[in-house]
């Protein structure tokens, strides 16, 4: 079974059913993180159509300010969800500073819930990587998976040694920096991603929508990155997420698909 721990299956639009299909036909169990209420709302509905979709909660750093003053609205969501993302910071892509202290405020509402729910958290980084394994400490959250990490070294290697779990995506392909990275995560907290739709077309910066068959392309650059073969990295990521998600009472079912495939 192959592992996209990290998509957005709410953008797909017109080409939604056929993502579905490549989903099934290639046996891809897929996280799909959400932005804020709305998406999570679709992709619960989405997430009927497949036992291979697992639909989670969260407030995405672009969106945070218009969330920020509300947070208690949202707890019958995060309840719901059986687990937390899109969450984090970015400082780097969100040019705007007034709205950082409301993500920090957003982030932490999240974390918080997260460690009392225990719950899995899908995490974006860019540029609050430090900020983001403080508040994991700060809340004893072991379960944490480290979304397109493009950070310093220094703060990788301080999350490797937390326990962090690290994705993997189409970025392997095209960045040395990336595949740098992709050499560092030791193999215990190795996870594929694909984040498409939308990751090949701004990497690429052309219309070409990201399907979820280029977790397969993610394999082999891994494979041949860490002298391996795309089974074994297929096995491997397989592992590593059963073991993120054994003892969550509220996955007993997909833990149960998941071993089983």
């Amino acid at each position: 079974m192959l592992i996209d721990a990290h998509a957005h299956l709410d953008k797909y639009g017109d080409l939604l059913d056929l993502a579905l299909k490549q989903i099934e036909s290639e046996n891809i169990f897929t996280v799909a993180t959400a932005m804020d209420v709305p998406s999570y709302l679709e992709l619960c509905e989405i997430g009927k159509r497949s036992d291979l979709i697992l639909p989670t909660f969260g407030i995405h750093p672009r969106r945070a300010a218009e969330y920020a003053h509300r947070l208690p609205d949202l707890g019958r969501h995060i309840e719901s969800s059986p687990a937390i993302g899109e969450i984090g910071l970015d400082f780097h892509w969100v040019k705007d500073p007034s709205t950082y202290p409301a993500q920090k405020k957003v982030l932490e509402y999240f974390i918080a819930a997260a460690a009392e729910q225990n719950k899995f958290v899908n995490l974006h980084t860019k540029a609050g990587e430090k900020e983001i394994l403080d508040l994991l400490e700060k809340y004893d959250l072991k379960r944490a998976i480290i979304h397109w990490y493009s950070g310093p070294m220094d703060i990788l290697r301080a999350m490797i040694d937390y326990g962090c779990y690290f994705t993997i995506g189409v970025e392997v392909l095209y960045s040395d920096s990336i595949k740098q990275i992709a050499r560092a995560i030791p193999d215990h907290l190795l996870l594929t991603e694909t984040d498409n739709p939308g990751a090949l077309r701004w990497l690429k910066k052309n219309d070409e929508v990201g399907m979820p068959a280029a977790i397969k392309d993610v394999v082999a650059s891994l494979a041949e990155l860490r002298t391996s073969t795309p089974e074994e990295i297929e096995a491997l990521t397989h592992e590593n997420f059963c073991r993120l998600i054994a003892d969550d009472p509220g996955l007993r079912s997909q833990v149960r698909r998941i071993q089983s495939s």
